[in-house]
């Protein structure tokens, strides 16, 4: 790979970059293409104001009130889509009266709040806040929240949503996949009573009626399955010398997008190392972040970005810390300083698009926009 060098840089991308000036990182195919470092005299997110539709958009998701947080028989609100995914919340409040088998793509859940029981075609799983539940596509399951105080994040995949390839890092990290969950077979009782199965396909919804219960499985074997794993059985990748990449914390991909888990860690223990994600445009990438606890304040001040918070950051508009939270990180570096921060991050290769039930939301609430 050819790299070229002009003006005054940091001899090490991300490591003592000279003094007055901020570092950015220009780069292709997320942080795996070309790539080079431009060195401003000024942070490059400090702009007067943005007019056009290229914007940063903020949403608190706790506020907002998805049909399933009222009604037993609703579903979640799609936030963001395009050809590849779809991002939703679900605030189911009651247990599903139906079963539901999604015919238009694997399902990614992410517990942010709450807990109780998911059934499936290959048995039941309990669940908690942290926990990721992967549902492929076509699997019958019904959610069973225990208690109103319920939030989630689901990922629709157009692909199947798998694991990445670890490379050179190993089989056991991020995670050893001896940690995943996977359900014991236990079929439901008849109780006399109709069994309803929503099934979505194309955007539509159709149902089935059984005179007994679809979840009547005994037993199952194979490589296709439900399964579950939480963030405490992860362990994130870390570097003294070099704050590594978002992609290096990647847990789930699938074509078009990949999420990622950002976990408590120490921070970098190198002097010089920048401790907090250098500024970048993410051309090729249009990157939601959403915050599952702790914070992402640098600084120690209050009023800064809280649990419950989701980002998008779209592609090609300059990211990153504020110019505080930068000097504040370089300033008062400690050996044993760490980040308290759990995150989810999905990056997207197509430009996401809020959908109509969103933006009837943000703009009717006007409370959730940045």
């Amino acid at each position: 790979m050819v790299h070229y060098k002009k003006g005054r840089v940091a001899k090490q991308a991300h490591v003592a970059i000279p003094e007055g000036l901020f570092e950015e990182e220009h780069g292709r195919r997320g942080f795996f293409g070309n790539v080079s470092q431009l060195y401003h005299l000024h942070p490059p997110t400090e702009w007067i104001r943005i007019e056009g539709p290229i914007k940063p958009r903020t949403i608190r998701t706790h506020l907002l009130e998805p049909a399933d947080l009222r009604d037993a028989r609703g579903l979640p609100m799609p936030l963001f889509r395009n050809e590849d995914v779809v991002i939703s919340v679900s605030r189911r409040a009651q247990p599903m009266p139906f079963c539901f088998r999604n015919g238009d793509g694997d399902e990614l859940h992410f517990i942010h709040r709450g807990s109780g029981l998911v059934r499936t075609d290959y048995g039941p799983m309990r669940y908690e806040a942290g926990d990721y539940l992967l549902l492929p596509k076509g699997t019958t399951y019904q959610m069973i929240p225990e208690g109103g105080d319920n939030l989630s994040l689901i990922v629709q995949a157009r692909g199947e949503i798998g694991f990445p390839d670890r490379g050179n890092i190993g089989h056991y990290a991020p995670f050893d996949y001896g940690v995943i969950e996977t359900p014991e077979p236990q079929p439901v009782s008849d109780d006399g009573r109709e069994w309803e199965l929503r099934i979505k396909r194309r955007g539509q919804l159709s149902s089935v009626f059984y005179a007994f219960c679809p979840f009547d499985v005994v037993g199952w074997k194979g490589n296709l399955t439900a399964l579950k794993l939480n963030v405490r059985d992860i362990r994130p990748l870390m570097s003294e010398g070099v704050h590594l990449p978002p992609s290096a914390h990647c847990n789930f991909q699938a074509p078009g997008f990949a999420v990622c888990t950002f976990l408590p860690r120490p921070l970098e223990g190198d002097p010089k190392a920048e401790r907090v994600p250098w500024y970048h445009r993410n051309i090729d990438y249009d990157e939601v972040f959403f915050i599952h606890a702790g914070n992402f304040s640098f600084t120690g001040e209050p009023g800064g970005p809280t649990p419950g918070m989701m980002f998008l950051n779209p592609q090609g508009l300059h990211h990153g810390p504020s110019r505080k939270e930068l000097e504040t990180a370089r300033a008062n570096w400690r050996k044993d300083a760490r980040l308290e921060l759990t995150a989810v991050n999905i990056d997207c290769e197509k430009p996401l698009e809020l959908s109509e039930q969103a933006e009837t939301a943000l703009a009717g609430a006007g409370k959730a926009r940045p």
